[in-house]
């Protein structure tokens, strides 16, 4: 039900937003000091498919909302780089005055965002970096250092599990060469490198999906005969590794531990409530920030915001679940 009203929220507003570009994609500065009728925000999500990239247009949708003059459009380039660039230079054509992009990959991206700077649209980079700061302003939370509180949290587990920092642990990846996971894995590993006798023994690439992590994590666990965790980059690997062992019997053998922290039902909060995780890390949104921000680049003439803005992550145990769970699930997604 959650994920079927965020479509819902998110397609009203974009075909709104649609209806009426036709009349707000004129020039999109206006002249120093003048105050526009209505605003046209564009923006390119990397992955509509994935549950936090889900609930960043939703959020998204539900903030530009409140605000009866801004038209927002959402583009999904469906973790394909040429989409992506074709719809980001659609934008540049349409003249919107706020461009926001999360980036599907870094190098695939950084030209055509530069392309945007060039032609005067100010231009949000939210949550994953690209090769050069073509952008106003860069919105990100720091993946070093979840992948440092993710190392910590393993290595506590394994000298509670093991009497030592030992044991062998499987890392599911991420889309290789994204900067969260990069950082995620270096990270996990600076702390790993403190405790020789923790070993990694498999590190599948699953690119974030969920059905492609359980495939990864079944062909693992056929290989590995011992295995005390698994590291997902994010809660949908991680959740997908814990069903392939479970489907082998295998499941009570380890702890999984994921990345995102969202709330509602369908998130990673709650599965670490429901003894499926042992621990997330809140992976944030960052689409406040970048509302508030927006909001401050489209109405205050003369304003001009940090290059970057750093947001700050939370650890997710059983302890701490119940509380996160209730700040961070949105009223109607139960």
């Amino acid at each position: 039900m959650r994920n079927q009203s965020f479509r819902r929220l998110i397609v009203a507003i974009s075909f709104t937003a649609l209806a009426l570009i036709g009349s707000s994609c004129g020039p999109s500065r206006q002249s120093e000091g003048a105050k526009k009728s209505r605003y046209f925000v564009a923006f390119s999500q990397c992955n509509n498919a994935e549950p936090y990239r889900s609930a960043q247009n939703a959020v998204m949708a539900n903030l530009f909302s409140r605000y009866p003059d801004v038209n927002l459009v959402i583009a999904d380039a469906q973790q394909d780089n040429s989409k992506q660039v074709a719809q980001i230079e659609t934008f540049i054509r349409q003249k919107p005055d706020l461009l926001i992009v999360a980036p599907n990959e870094r190098a695939a991206i950084t030209a055509v965002m530069g392309e945007a700077m060039e032609a005067h649209v100010p231009t949000i980079c939210l949550e994953r970096d690209i090769l050069q700061p073509n952008y106003t302003t860069y919105i990100r939370s720091d993946n070093y250092a979840i992948g440092r509180m993710a190392g910590e949290f393993i290595a506590d587990y394994l000298k509670k599990k093991n009497g030592a920092p030992q044991g062998n642990v499987v890392e599911i990846r991420g889309l290789l060469g994204v900067e969260g996971e990069m950082n995620r894995d270096k990270g996990a590993k600076d702390v790993f490198a403190k405790y020789p006798r923790i070993k990694i023994v498999a590190e599948p690439v699953a690119d974030w999906i969920q059905a492609k992590a359980k495939d990864r994590m079944t062909e693992v666990l056929r290989a590995q005969p011992k295995i005390d965790v698994v590291y997902g980059h994010n809660d949908p690997m991680a959740v997908g590794a814990y069903l392939a062992a479970k489907e082998l019997g295998r499941d009570k053998e380890m702890a999984f531990v994921g990345v995102d922290g969202l709330g509602g039902p369908a998130g990673g909060i709650k599965k670490v409530m429901d003894g499926v995780l042992s621990a997330t890390f809140v992976y944030p949104l960052c689409v406040d920030k970048a509302v508030e921000i927006g909001n401050r680049i489209l109405r205050e003439p003369g304003f001009h915001p940090a290059k970057q803005y750093d947001m700050e992550s939370e650890m997710v145990t059983r302890a701490n679940a119940p509380e996160l769970y209730k700040r961070f699930t949105l009223p109607e997604s139960d």
